[in-house]
């Protein structure tokens, strides 16, 4: 029996625990919080922190592991690469390229380096050069950290007055001490955050969605929905295939699940802003499951431990969407409410992770998620009117 070392614990890792079962492998979790829910359905908990490279290096040495991933979990990536390249397992990519795809800093840089279309970008590592450098920049940018996930420390900075609270916020947030400022690309339409595959470095399914935020939210720049397909349109898409197929083979990356963030700019170019060798949050690679009929779960999961990943190149069904389900204020939750007729009509899955009565927190960061709705409609007409009056169709209650 294959083992695999899943690095994590969230809820997001149940799907791919479930694949690895499916497929006769033995699931490790591996994180340093034993409460987390993905250890109650693994067949072995290691309590490690998944940062520190030296000890699950030494744990996965223990347990003769066949193969190790971090899916859905952006601290664990680096890591899981550190452990492939040392182990000599089916691995990402070079343990390097991993490092600058995890890292905001060194990616734009890199970008900038081949000639992609990147945004004016710069690093910090304390807040004495952020304020110094305040005068130079052209607002508005946007400040974050180089090394976080679930969109926590991330703020728009409209003027150098603001510069100073959000850039302290960035460094709260950032595991490294780095934090990154660079020039806020509009967008022309909705941004892309979907999951792709490549195998032996050639890209083999590749998807674009459209990515929406709630401005109303205590999280504005906290992805608030998701649908299919994107507002890009086949010539901007065809162009970003080709731009990351040319950063995948620059890296010599492999086989792997990636989480890519796009988008195109009101100057009419294409950007690919994030690129990272795991299975997006809120259930990304799900969702292209559930609209295109291709398991990027199940391939990531075989391709981890040395097999066949088996990768269908699934066609768009309809129009899709998952919509985030997140409270406005913090308080106790009540209930989810939805008309019969919303729910018959559209609602493909409800998967709701509180009750009544749970206290739950305003949504500021993806970890204040209370869960995910999968909607699909039959025209774009339909999809657009839902999402833009979301509480017309279903509500979220809170005392």
């Amino acid at each position: 029996m294959k083992k695999l070392l899943l690095l994590g614990g969230l809820r997001y890792l149940l799907p791919v625990i479930e694949a690895a079962h499916k497929q006769g492998y033995y699931v490790i979790t591996a994180d340093y919080l034993p409460d987390n829910i993905a250890h109650k359905y693994s067949d072995e908990y290691i309590n490690v922190s998944i940062i520190d490279k030296e000890a699950v290096l030494a744990e996965a040495k223990k347990r003769n592991i066949d193969g190790v991933m971090s899916f859905a979990v952006d601290p664990g990536v680096v890591t899981a690469s550190y452990v492939q390249n040392k182990l000599d397992l089916p691995k990402f990519g070079p343990y390097e390229s991993v490092e600058i795809l995890q890292n905001k800093d060194k990616f734009r840089a890199f970008l900038t380096e081949h000639g992609f279309n990147v945004p004016k970008a710069k690093g910090y590592s304390s807040l004495e050069e952020v304020l110094k450098d305040g005068k130079n920049w052209e607002y508005p940018v946007i400040v974050k950290p180089t090394d976080s996930a679930g969109s926590k420390g991330v703020e728009r900075v409209n003027k150098e007055e603001e510069l100073q609270a959000a850039a302290i916020n960035a460094f709260e947030h950032a595991l490294k001490g780095k934090i990154i400022i660079e020039d806020f690309i509009e967008a022309e339409g909705c941004t892309s955050d979907s999951d792709s595959f490549s195998i032996n470095g050639e890209l083999k399914f590749v998807s674009f969605s459209a990515q929406r935020f709630d401005e109303n939210a205590a999280g504005p720049y906290v992805p608030a929905a998701y649908s299919w397909p994107s507002t890009f349109g086949h010539e901007y898409e065809n162009e970003l295939k080709s731009e990351l197929q040319r950063l995948l083979t620059l890296l010599k990356m492999e086989t792997s699940v990636y989480n890519i963030e796009t988008r195109i700019g009101k100057n009419g170019k294409a950007y690919i802003m994030e690129v990272s060798p795991r299975g997006g949050g809120n259930r990304l690679s799900e969702m292209v499951r559930f609209a295109y009929g291709t398991d990027m779960i199940t391939a990531a999961v075989r391709a981890a431990v040395g097999d066949e990943p088996f990768l269908s190149e699934g066609k768009l069904k309809g129009y899709w969407a998952e919509v985030v389900i997140h409270a406005d204020k913090s308080g106790i939750f009540k209930a989810l409410k939805m008309s019969d007729e919303f729910k018959q009509k559209y609602v493909q899955q409800i998967d709701l992770w509180v009750k009544e009565g749970d206290e739950v927190k305003a949504f500021i960061g993806a970890n204040d998620s209370l869960g995910t709705l999968v909607l699909k409609f039959d025209t774009n007409e339909e999809l657009e009117k839902v999402l833009h009056n979301q509480k017309e169709y279903f509500q979220v209650d809170v005392e």
